[in-house]
């Protein structure tokens, strides 16, 4: 009698135990509490688009890096000589204006980025050199828009490139308007060896980049 009197107080006390364990369970999940927070971010647009017919119509995207991509923008260039018919010492003229596109929420930086031309050995790349201006959107490109303004971007061949100034672009006010535009002036010279009958291609790069 006296063992299972014994069996029964060491279950007993087992039993408690097991009660003890649960009771200690119960009051640390009481402890236990949780915060949680979520953010939610969104992206601005930008974008930056060129037009060569003048500073208020005619724009559209010529992104040539683009998947699919744009062809590049056809300068148009004017008197006193016209592109497809140079002698040497001439020099032609054509503008490009640039702005931020409507929905572009910051401003930005526009820097001229490089130029690639024609590479082929018959080309006139190497006798022709170019220097970038900006002037007002509202100037004329010709010898005397360009008197004091920035340079933007030269070259002492349509293959040689060398960096100028950084222009600001605004972007729209409203947001949902178009930024102000900036005229991009091409001034371009024959040099005294120019080769008869040969045409030369040059594809200039300008890039802008948020401030913001």
């Amino acid at each position: 009698m006296v063992k299972k009197q014994n069996q029964r107080k060491v279950l007993a006390v087992l039993a408690g135990g097991l009660v003890l364990g649960v009771g200690v369970a119960v009051t640390l999940a009481a402890w236990n509490d949780s915060e949680f927070a979520t953010g939610t971010f969104t992206a601005g647009a930008f974008d930056l688009e060129g037009s060569t017919t003048s500073a208020t119509g005619g724009y559209a995207s010529h992104n040539t890096g683009a998947t699919p991509p744009d062809a590049a923008a056809t300068l148009v260039f004017q008197l006193p000589a016209v592109a497809s018919n140079m002698a040497p010492g001439q020099t032609v003229y054509a503008p490009f204006w640039v702005r931020l596109a409507a929905n572009t929420t910051t401003d930005a930086d526009l820097d001229a980025a490089g130029v690639t031309a024609s590479p082929d050995a018959s080309s006139n790349a190497e006798n022709l050199s170019y220097t970038v201006y900006s002037i007002d959107a509202a100037a004329t490109c010709d010898a005397a828009g360009i008197a004091g303004a920035d340079v933007v971007a030269s070259g002492a061949t349509l293959s040689a490139f060398t960096a100028g100034t950084t222009e600001t672009l605004a972007n729209g006010t409203p947001v949902t308007a178009a930024g102000t535009a900036v005229q991009l002036c091409f001034e371009v010279t024959a040099g005294t060896g120019l080769t008869q009958g040969e045409a030369a291609t040059a594809t200039w790069q300008f890039t802008a980049t948020s401030t913001s």
